[in-house]
């Protein structure tokens, strides 16, 4: 094939799978088969890879993604993304109604559509194709996604038909369909019983959400790995000079003509009834979307009406969002049972009918104390109404009575560990029941080595619940430091099921997992109460286990962020025999039980003698990042605001009890763009 037949024959190609990607991923109506439209993929690529020259950005091939993003570049955005007010109430929407009226002495309609439950983003066009992409971040600034954004296929990458400016942009909402987010739960799901963990692990570590899994796979470093997750976009705002429409429905409609997916469910309304009939519609039929939606969205329709109103700082006057409240099932509590953990607290768990909810099957929802049971006066055989907190975690949140038979009895909270059958105390001012028995109850002991060996403490991924379950019944492991007795031979040929490199796998991750910070073995060893951040500020403070087991309770009270019941928590666990036992036989081990202090060194000390608070989520850094990244330049990261706190970073969703002690205390409030210029 001549070059110039391969330019005629890409041409063609392209023509051809960019209509039937149309079709698939914009109009859900496909024309072939998803073989047959391999088919034609897989000739472009070939002719791309014969003649690199005539391969175009704009590509379909481009959008199987490949490259590996080390960093996002964060950029302004040129028109700021304002947020919406949220109303929870239809009085809300009736107030929102009069107030317009009042201030607009022209007819006019409104435009209602669902309020997408993922993650807003914009995408610019130069000449009709795909130049930039980039997240909402904090509505000032986002991040480039581009790379990412071209592997949706409901993304084009070229528009089609005419009448598009030279430069526009548009902003929409990527999601993560309902049957892509199964998928992507079931496969990790499979990978994390491979690895051993169970039931409860496995719910910890699957994706909460769609949103959630959205988000996180647009931040993806590898492309090629977010074409896997299937994700998907709605456009809804145009933003464009010089077009010759009037209205916000007329612009989505000129914005589909041009090959953008603009969702079917928009209605113009002529009153606030219509608008009622609308909310009502969708949320007796938000169930049977393929997607997640959390509410309806309601704009002004008329531009010239929408200049008239205007925006205030933060959200346009002209636009308002309707939420809808969690949803709410009914079933049977058919059992309660108590779960005891790894510090021997006692969960009591609903057992109930299965029923389905916000997109997942309920089966458990936690009853979290005798309080809580009492105050409700949840019984076993009650029909209760069950939501999802934050549309994540299934929780009891009334109990019809009015069901409830003659016979029904009071619940009994339990008096003894149904584990080992200790005694159950429960501490005064505290509300969860425990038991005593760590170093012989079952569930303890295992938590402990769970916990132990988790990512953020050891880090033995080599090891899960499975294999701690098998080497526990063997009578091979009873405390973590059993973990460093372990030998080849102990495993390998001696327990079912293990093969030559799995056994020598575990074996080199506990051996690798001597090279763990202080810090760290300290958060592992799983004093209560003591977090990744308060293992730290104790690693600090006392430099060595030695030091630490010597302190007395001033000295513990006088590290900073330390209050009386993490110094007495701290004092009881260093008290108990066993516990120093174990210290001394993870000395012998050979694991880091004193501060490297050179690690600890800051690389710079801008932030000397300035302590921070960090809250909410943030564009540039994770949290985590934000914390490192103070310390490493002097700075001090504190958990809570106080006098003594200099600056509170404040992130987006950050909490409003936070930001109101941070005023009254005088306490500077900063963005994250602003602590980055700080920095640098």
């Amino acid at each position: 094939m001549t070059q110039e037949e391969a330019k005629l024959r890409i041409a063609q190609l392209t023509e051809e799978i960019n209509a039937h990607n149309y079709k698939y991923y914009v109009e859900a109506a496909p024309k072939i088969s998803d073989r047959e439209f391999d088919v034609l993929l897989e000739e472009l690529q070939k002719l791309e890879k014969a003649f690199p020259e005539l391969a175009a950005l704009d590509s379909p091939t481009q959008r199987v993604g490949g490259s590996v993003t080390k960093n996002f570049d964060t950029v302004i955005h040129q028109v700021p993304f304002l947020s919406l007010s949220n109303s929870y109430s239809k009085e809300d929407l009736i107030d929102f109604d009069e107030r317009i009226r009042k201030s607009i002495d022209q007819e006019f309609t409104y435009v209602c559509e669902l309020k997408f439950d993922g993650v807003a983003i914009g995408l610019q066009y130069s000449n009709g194709k795909l130049r930039q992409a980039i997240t909402r971040g904090d509505g000032v600034q986002g991040d480039v996604v581009t790379a990412n954004a071209r592997t949706i296929g409901s993304i084009p990458l070229s528009l089609h038909g005419s009448g598009f400016p030279e430069e526009f942009e548009i902003r929409g909402e990527v999601f993560m369909p309902l049957k892509s987010f199964e998928g992507l739960n079931k496969t990790r799901r499979a990978e994390l019983e491979d690895l051993g963990y169970d039931e409860e692990q496995i719910a910890d570590r699957l994706f909460k959400n769609p949103r959630n899994a959205a988000s996180g796979s647009l931040k993806m470093q590898e492309s090629s790995e977010v074409a896997k997750r299937k994700l998907d976009c709605f456009m809804y705002f145009l933003i464009a000079d010089g077009l010759d429409v009037q209205s916000h429905y007329d612009n989505l409609q000129l914005a589909k003509s041009w090959g953008f997916k603009i969702s079917e469910h928009i209605r113009v309304c002529k009153s606030i009834d219509e608008i009622m009939d609308f909310i009502d519609e969708w949320e007796n039929k938000r169930d049977s979307l393929p997607f997640d939606i959390d509410g309806i969205v309601i704009k002004v329709n008329e531009y010239k009406v929408q200049r008239v109103l205007g925006n205030t700082a933060k959200s346009p006057r002209w636009a308002i969002a309707y939420k809808y409240k969690a949803q709410r099932v009914s079933t049977i509590l058919e059992k309660i049972t108590y779960q005891v953990g790894r510090t021997g607290a006692i969960t009591p768990v609903a057992n109930l009918k299965p029923v389905f909810l916000a997109g997942t099957t309920v089966k458990r929802a936690s009853l979290y104390n005798a309080d809580y049971i009492a105050g409700m006066d949840i019984r076993e055989g009650d029909r209760v109404f069950v939501e999802k907190g934050g549309e994540i975690i299934p929780k009891v949140v009334e109990v019809d009575t009015s069901l409830r038979g003659m016979f029904s009895e009071p619940t009994q909270y339990i008096t003894q560990c149904p584990e080992c059958e200790a005694t159950l105390i429960r501490k005064e001012g505290e509300a969860i029941h425990y038991c005593p028995n760590e170093l012989g109850c079952p569930p303890q002991i295992k938590g402990k080595i769970e916990h132990f060996i988790g990512r953020k403490a050891m880090d033995i991924n080599s090891l899960g619940e499975k294999t701690i379950q098998a080497l526990f019944d063997k009578g091979l492991i009873h405390t973590v430091a059993d973990l460093y007795s372990l030998k080849f031979e102990d495993i390998f040929g001696q327990m079912e099921g293990f093969k030559e490199t799995s056994t020598r796998n575990i074996i080199e991750g506990i051996e690798a997992s001597k090279k763990v910070p202080f810090e760290r073995v300290l958060f592992a060893i799983g004093i209560r109460y003591v977090g990744e951040t308060v293992a730290k500020k104790l690693a600090l403070k006392f430099r060595n286990v030695d030091a630490l087991m010597q302190a007395t309770k001033e000295e513990l009270l006088d590290t900073e962020e330390i209050g009386e019941i993490i110094a007495l928590s701290v004092l009881e666990y260093f008290s108990v025999a066993e516990h120093r036992e174990q210290i001394e036989k993870l000395r012998q081990a050979g694991l880091q039980l004193e501060l490297d202090e050179l690690a600890h060194q800051p690389k710079s000390d801008r932030l000397q003698g300035k302590s921070f608070v960090v809250s909410g989520v943030f564009s540039v850094f994770s949290r985590d990042e934000l914390k490192k990244t103070i310390e490493e330049n002097g700075g001090k990261v504190l958990s809570g605001v106080s006098a003594s706190t200099t600056y509170l970073i404040a992130g987006e969703k950050m909490g409003p009890e936070k930001r109101k002690k941070a005023e009254k205390l005088q306490v500077a409030i900063i963005t994250e763009q602003e602590f980055i210029e700080m920095i640098s």
